[in-house]
């Protein structure tokens, strides 16, 4: 993806800069069979996030990373997806985490090199706790293709509906998911 800034005003009369990302995203997804040993010791941060608005494969989503705020609209579904993803300012993210309170989840994300690639490991909590999904990111389909995940992944999630962040934080995981899951 791309950085983009941009300048707008503020009703103050302050002029904020957003900086944006605008690209394609491409990434695969997994459960995790367990952690990965000392899995605490990398860069982790804790994650809110909530959507505003998931139809038609698009979703638009605000998320609270540390002491930093995004807004971002993702658009496909499957290994490849358009992403646009700006950062807002904290009184932002709060007037919109109103529409998106109901409609969210919050997780742990540990960022872990593996074989020059970072694997984000998600650990949920709240209505998901105890589920846990692994991303890596890619920089083609090819890439993403030949990529030979760590023995702790577990069955591969990409482009299972059910799976994806915006199902988890609107439609939650039922058990049944969960036991069809863990048969495979």
């Amino acid at each position: 993806m791309r950085l983009h800034r941009l300048n707008t005003s503020h009703s103050l009369g302050q002029v904020i800069t957003l900086k944006a990302k605008v690209g394609p995203e491409i990434e695969r997804r997994w459960d995790v069979k367990y952690l990965p040993k000392n899995h605490s010791q990398y860069p982790h941060d804790r994650i809110l996030q909530g959507y505003l608005y998931t139809r038609n494969g698009r979703s638009i989503r605000i998320r609270k990373v540390g002491d930093k705020y995004y807004q971002t609209v993702k658009e496909g579904t499957g290994i490849k997806k358009d992403e646009a993803e700006i950062e807002i300012p904290e009184l932002m993210y709060k007037m919109l985490w109103k529409e998106a309170k109901e409609r969210d989840l919050e997780k742990t994300r540990y960022r872990i090199p593996y074989n020059g690639f970072i694997i984000e490991l998600d650990i949920y909590h709240g209505k998901l706790k105890g589920f846990m999904t692994v991303e890596v990111e890619f920089n083609s389909k090819e890439e993403a293709r030949k990529f030979i995940p760590p023995d702790w992944f577990g069955v591969e999630l990409t482009g299972i509906k059910e799976f994806s962040n915006k199902s988890l934080a609107t439609e939650g995981i039922s058990k049944k998911l969960l036991e069809r899951l863990r048969k495979n």
